[in-house]
């Protein structure tokens, strides 16, 4: 996930679907929802950007559960945009949260984390790259 534009802190910057099979879901939401299907190579797979159909805007994902994404819950992700991630986690964690995975990213560049909150609830917190 990488924008043209620092998106604003607070708030959705991507929301993405990891699962097992996104060669074969995507079909699914094509159909339900109207989006199309674009995929993004990552390597020796696809992942694929969902997007609106007029304007061939990317508005959410669905990814393999590989690579980064391996470990990740089937379900839908929103990732919310932080001012400084670090900051943000260890906020997190002071407070009950955990994070489950990351972060992940180099300083400088876009870099995010999966956290689960008091609850229970799965967010991504996402910190753009300065600039």
């Amino acid at each position: 996930m990488s924008h043209p534009v620092k998106p604003p802190v607070g708030s959705i910057g991507w929301i993405d679907l990891t699962v097992n099979d996104a060669a074969g879901l995507q079909e699914f939401y094509q159909q339900v929802t109207g989006w199309v299907a674009a995929p993004v190579d990552m390597g020796d797979y696809n992942d694929f950007n969902l997007q609106r159909p007029d304007t061939a805007t990317p508005v959410a994902g669905i990814c393999h559960a590989r690579g980064a994404n391996q470990g990740l819950p089937a379900q839908w992700l929103i990732y919310i945009v932080v001012a400084d991630l670090d900051a943000s986690i260890e906020r997190c964690e002071s407070l009950g949260g955990k994070v489950l995975a990351g972060p992940k990213g180099q300083p400088g560049h876009d870099r995010y984390c999966v956290i689960e909150d008091p609850a229970g609830a799965v967010a991504a917190l996402y910190q753009a790259a300065a600039g």
